[in-house]
């Protein structure tokens, strides 16, 4: 067996089987490699987790017993896949392999081979090597995606009431729930970001147009934000920050209101840098 990349026993293969059978919705662990799937359920596979090419025939006793081997091996499990060529009825996929001797087995991983060895082997070693493959290669790639498993995401009942006194226009009823969820889970930005939201939409909605030219100034950003502008309200706060610390410090809470990575916030970050320093 050659295998310079590898050294054995880093996985319990026995583990990896004990998952959960839902799991298995929409991926094979063990399949037959035709010309039709060759692209798609090998190649495009060995992107997201190991593939394990057997190349073999059923005239081959050696054959035979790995096949057997890998179908227990990779059985109920997802760190690697199984493809089984069978040289004589899809001799193109075995020739573009390169193989010359039969069975030959070849991983590949990211499209491109990384280890392989020619003929039979005991069971153990076989699981050495294939463990190796799962703990040193598998983590190098994406994983695999299960389109069919359901989002399982837990919402806290207490939202609903946070909704429900938004949509009546009361902002302190609804601050409120989120500072007795925060109590529980300080940590929950997103239970932060909606918080430090309704506070702007409080200030909007809970004056008229301030008379003090410093809150006038504040509270005709906070409107433009709500309105859906926040760049106008960047760029007003933006024009005071070096002379009123007040606009920076509105302008640093809007923008956590934002994604880090929107572009918008990227450039008012870039602009508040040039402005104070």
């Amino acid at each position: 067996m050659t295998n310079p990349q590898f050294t054995g026993g880093a996985i319990d293969l026995g583990a990896l089987a004990e998952r959960n059978d839902e799991e298995q919705a929409g991926f094979e662990p063990f399949i037959t490699v035709t010309e039709a799937n060759v692209e798609k359920g090998v190649f495009e596979r060995s992107m997201q987790i190991p593939v394990v090419l057997l190349i073999g025939t059923p005239r081959s006793p050696d054959s035979e017993s790995l096949k057997k081997q890998f179908e227990k091996l990779s059985a109920g499990q997802r760190a690697f896949m199984v493809g089984y060529v069978d040289a004589d009825s899809t001799p193109q996929v075995a020739q573009a392999m390169g193989v010359r001797v039969l069975p030959t087995v070849v991983a590949l991983a990211g499209g491109r081979p990384v280890a392989n060895f020619e003929g039979n082997q005991p069971a153990d070693e076989l699981e050495q090597w294939v463990g190796a493959l799962v703990s040193q290669v598998g983590p190098q790639l994406k994983g695999l995606v299960d389109d069919n498993a359901p989002e399982q995401e837990d919402v806290d009942p207490r939202l609903d009431r946070a909704t429900e006194a938004l949509n009546a226009g009361d902002f302190d009823a609804a601050t409120a729930v989120y500072d007795e969820i925060l109590a529980d889970d300080p940590t929950n930005a997103d239970i932060k970001q909606a918080k430090a939201t309704v506070a702007v939409l409080k200030r909007v909605n809970g004056q008229g147009e301030p008379e003090d030219d410093v809150e006038k100034l504040l509270w005709l950003a906070d409107k433009e934000f709500v309105a859906g502008d926040p760049e106008a309200a960047f760029d007003r706060l933006l024009e005071h920050v070096k002379a009123e610390p007040r606009a920076k410090e509105r302008l640093l809470e809007l923008l956590t209101l934002l994604e880090p990575g929107d572009p918008r916030v990227i450039a008012a970050r870039t602009r508040l840098a040039s402005a104070l320093f």
